[in-house]
């Protein structure tokens, strides 16, 4: 998430047609019937919130923090008498989701409670030593999409830290990984590159719950000076980690604007990457956000699906489209012509590797595009990326195959971290 990808007013026309745009996964029958899964506030509500007897707390969350009957965590908390909750953190787009993409969260007072709203994302983007002392616990309740460069994660890293530091105890009430808790795509990120929309050596899509990753921040000494914090993380009912979020019976509350339906998360996988570089476009300023590829420089939207489809991606299939995007100064009311992306197979769709594809097929198709054209692009690419090879592999003209190859390998140590940081089978 970033600028680039912020939600300007707009009609309510449109507003309307984003919000009937469904995403076109082709879903397989599902395996099982789908149970109810209890996130970590409902456990707390059905446990009378006993961790919490006691203590004063702080709660970082958004619109995504809300029980299976869509009450928010904010107003469940404050409304508890057996909770106290003193102050609330907010992440990028706010506690309460009235901030664009990128744009700086201030500090504020929250108007349906009163508590005061401290920012995580913008002069400040870790709780204050001040502000810590007031607490006994520090609470994270957010959905996260499953990749990395989605930058909940690493707010939730930042407060782990500032927890640390303060002696306040953490606690994470977990939600379902919305593309699974098994699927793994792109190398741990170089720390060199390290940044909020890539904090910690994980790869791109790291098939973990948030809990899990908080569990793996903390054992790994990935905090400032390896300090750790007192962690809980209140786990989840009734949850396997095979499970896509459609078959949690969980609602899904947008976690970001472009980002209003659970299965654009795996679009998000598919496209974003490449949408950092603003040359095609994914979707977004469209009523299909990171479903699509396509460019005013792209005239043959039909020859454009035929060179994709020809490689015989599996999971995925190119329809030829023509859209005009409604925001987005670059592409803004120009004709693009493109593809939009069909997921037929979830569960062997390689995700991250649509997007190197599509780089590939525009780069033989229209040559004299610069990927890398855009002033200040490159930087950001590299750093979701969590690489700059990646980019060089592009520069110097190697296939798709190559640099996916490449992009999925040196995970040998990644998996076997992982497995001790597991909480669900």
């Amino acid at each position: 998430m970033n600028k680039y990808w912020g939600w300007p007013l707009m009609s309510v026309q449109l507003a309307t047609a984003l919000a009937l745009a469904l995403p076109s996964v082709l879903r397989a029958e599902s395996k099982r019937n789908a149970p109810t899964v209890m996130t970590g506030i409902d456990v707390l509500i059905a446990d009378n919130f006993a961790p919490l007897a006691g203590k004063r707390v702080g709660l970082i969350t958004n619109p995504t923090g809300i029980t299976a009957d869509l009450r928010s965590t904010v107003d469940v908390l404050h409304n508890a008498p057996e909770v106290k909750l003193v102050a609330l953190f907010g992440p990028e787009h706010g506690v309460r989701g009235d901030v664009f993409a990128g744009e700086k969260v201030s500090d504020d007072r929250d108007p349906a409670t009163g508590l005061p709203v401290y920012s995580l994302y913008g002069a400040n983007r870790k709780p204050s030593p001040e502000i810590l002392k007031e607490l006994d616990v520090l609470m994270y309740d957010i959905q996260d999409i499953g990749s990395r460069s989605y930058t909940y994660i690493s707010s939730m890293g930042v407060a782990m830290e500032a927890a640390a530091e303060a002696n306040v105890a953490f606690m994470v009430l977990d939600r379902p990984n919305p593309v699974t808790g098994n699927r793994i795509e792109g190398r741990p990120l170089n720390m060199k590159f390290s940044s909020m929309v890539g904090k910690f050596p994980i790869p791109y899509i790291y098939g973990l719950t948030c809990g899990e990753v908080a569990r793996m921040i903390n054992g790994e000494g990935w905090l400032a000076n390896n300090i750790k914090c007192k962690l809980t993380v209140i786990p989840m009912r009734g949850y396997d980690r095979d499970m896509w979020f459609d078959e949690t019976g969980l609602p899904w509350v947008l976690t970001s604007p472009h980002v209003p339906h659970a299965d654009v998360a795996l679009f998000y996988a598919a496209t974003g990457i490449m949408g950092e570089l603003q040359v095609v476009c994914e979707g977004v300023g469209y009523t299909l956000p990171f479903e699509l590829a396509g460019a005013p420089f792209i005239k043959d939207a039909e020859g454009f699906a035929r060179e994709l489809n020809e490689r015989d991606l599996p999971g995925v299939r190119f329809r030829p489209i023509y859209f005009r995007p409604y925001y987005i100064d670059r592409v803004k009311n120009q004709q693009c012509g493109g593809v939009q992306i069909h997921i037929t197979d979830r569960d062997t769709v390689d995700l991250t590797g649509i997007q190197f594809h599509i780089m590939e097929v525009v780069r033989k198709l229209y040559p004299d595009v610069d990927l890398f054209g855009v002033k200040g692009r490159a930087n950001m690419f590299d750093k979701v990326c969590g690489t700059d090879r990646v980019r060089e592999m592009l520069q110097q003209g190697q296939s798709a195959a190559e640099i996916i190859r490449f992009w999925n390998s040196d995970r040998d140590d990644y998996l076997k971290m992982r497995s001790k940081y597991l909480i669900y089978e």
